[in-house]
């Protein structure tokens, strides 16, 4: 099968923006025969230029894989889809509900009837990837974590993104959520392409809250020049994953880890492919 072209991705975008109302891209990144087999069950990889689409490396890209806490992508996708379109700020408060303080770690430790502002909220979610505070973007966004969940789901499916089902909006364990490398990768595309006035977030090393500095957990940020995000993530069934973003000297990649053995073998991977592939990236 043939494989989509930038050109296609771009003109797909315009057709989607063009006919319904917060609708984005419907395009899926170029297929490619896988170049290694996977290490693991758990294991898949991608690269892909940032500027064109074009797949770079793959292995494993399109086997069903668990998101973890890239899930929090898609929901800081619908965030920054929010403020664009001015339906909240970043000083609108957030509600915390018991549900939503419930929530397994990682979290900020938010106690019910507490509010968060969404300025806060996106750097809880980025730098400690909070759970507790990605529930309650979604109950305010949603009504229901549920029904953001559908919404994400929604959503990745419009943005091309053909093997990803979301089902809730943390990435805590859950047997229907699953995603696969390729999907992440798009996702990671899609987040830069859509919304670069709020790309910035990710890149934020630390954040200060009530009076305590919280530090991240990509360590991939001070490893590579260039690189401006996105997210990690790790539950049992998933293992290591990470989705990084470099933006170097107007050259533009995006690279996908998944089902790492330890964080840092799984950074190493990842700083590796990025090492290996940016040189074949043209700047724009």
């Amino acid at each position: 099968m043939s494989l989509y072209s930038f050109s296609k991705i771009v003109a797909l975008m315009a057709l989607t923006l063009g006919s319904a109302s917060g609708c984005t891209t419907a395009a899926t990144l170029d297929t490619v025969t896988p170049t290694v087999a996977p290490v693991s069950e758990k294991s898949a990889s991608i690269v892909v230029d940032g500027s064109t689409g074009a797949v770079l490396y793959q292995s494993s890209a399109d086997l069903p894989r668990v998101p973890a806490s890239l899930t929090k992508m898609m929901t800081l996708y619908l965030t920054f889809e929010a403020l664009k379109s001015g339906r909240i700020t970043k000083t609108t408060l957030l509600p915390v509900s018991a549900h939503a303080a419930s929530q397994a770690p990682s979290k900020l430790g938010l106690k019910p009837g507490q509010t968060i502002d969404v300025d806060t909220a996106i750097k809880a979610i980025v730098v400690k990837s909070a759970n507790d505070v990605a529930v309650a973007l979604a109950e305010y966004l949603g009504g229901t974590e549920d029904q953001f969940a559908a919404q994400m789901t929604a959503k990745a499916h419009q943005l091309g993104m053909r093997g990803t089902n979301f089902h809730n909006a943390s990435g805590l364990p859950d047997p229907q959520q699953i995603t696969t490398a390729r999907d992440m990768a798009l996702l990671g595309m899609s987040l830069r392409r859509h919304y670069p006035q709020q790309y910035y977030y990710f890149v934020t090393p630390d954040f200060v809250y009530n009076g305590k500095l919280i530090r991240g957990h990509n360590r991939v940020l001070a490893q590579l020049n260039g690189a401006d995000g996105i997210k990690t993530g790790y539950v049992r069934a998933s293992g290591f994953n990470i989705v990084t973003s470099i933006n170097d000297n107007g050259r533009q990649l995006v690279a996908v880890v998944m089902g790492g053995e330890t964080a840092k073998s799984r950074d190493a991977q990842v700083v590796s492919l990025v090492n290996a592939y940016l040189p074949q990236v043209a700047s724009r």
